[in-house]
C-alpha cells in the first residue's frame, strides 16, 4: 500500500552523513540491494549481481569528495535511507539510493527523492538531476519515470571484472543515464 509522502515523512530527519556513519551506510546499501535480505524489498539486484555493492572505502570516498554529499534519512535517530549527490555544475548526479527492505513500498523513496531534488536545486543551483541505473531494472526506471526521470538511451558498460561493482550473473548488463529537470 501506497501511503502519502508526508505520512511517509513522520518523524523522519534529514542530515549530511559523517565519517560515523559509514558502517550504518554500508549495511543499509547492501540491506537494499544484496543477499537474502535484500529480497523483502522490490529493489533488489540479487539475482543481477553477486558480492558487494559497496565497502566503507568506497563510502569513505564520497564523504571525502569535494563536490558531494550522502544524505541520510533518519527515524527515530535510525538510519532508514541515504542517498549520494555530487554537484556536477548545472546537473547534480544521485547514487546509492537505499531505503530499508522492510520499508520500501510504503513512499519513503519518494519523499527521499524529493529531498535529495530540493538540496540540489536550491543548494547547488542544479537545474537537472542525473543517475544511472542498470538498463534491465525496467520496474525501477517505471518507478523513476513516474517521477519525472526520462531514459536518454545513453549507456555506459557495466565494469565486468571489477568486484567492486558486484559479480554479474548475466551477460548484458550496462548502465544507463536517467535525467530530469529540476
Amino acid at each position: 500500500m501506497d501511503i502519502a509522502p508526508a505520512t511517509a515523512q513522520a518523524g523522519l530527519t534529514f542530515r549530511d552523513a559523517t565519517e560515523d556513519d559509514v558502517p550504518a551506510l554500508v549495511r543499509l546499501v547492501e540491506s537494499a540491494y544484496r543477499g537474502d535480505a535484500s529480497r523483502t524489498g522490490w529493489t533488489t539486484e540479487a539475482d543481477l549481481l553477486h558480492g558487494r555493492r559497496t565497502d566503507a572505502e568506497g563510502v569513505r570516498a564520497l564523504l571525502a569528495g569535494p563536490a558531494g554529499k550522502v544524505l541520510v534519512a533518519e527515524r527515530d535517530g535510525e538510519p532508514v535511507a541515504c542517498c549520494q549527490l555530487a554537484d556536477r555544475g548545472s546537473a547534480a548526479y544521485f547514487g546509492m539510493f537505499a531505503v530499508r527492505p522492510e520499508l520500501q513500498g510504503a513512499g519513503l523513496g519518494k519523499v527521499i527523492i524529493a529531498e535529495a531534488e530540493r538540496t540540489a536545486r536550491e543548494g547547488w543551483g542544479a537545474s537537472e538531476m542525473h543517475m544511472t541505473v542498470i538498463s534491465v531494472r525496467e520496474e525501477l526506471i517505471a518507478w523513476y519515470e513516474r517521477r519525472g526521470y526520462r531514459r536518454t538511451g545513453e549507456l555506459t558498460p557495466f565494469p565486468y571484472g571489477d568486484e567492486r561493482f558486484g559479480v554479474p550473473q548475466r551477460a548484458d548488463l550496462a548502465f544507463e543515464l536517467l535525467v530530469k529537470e529540476l
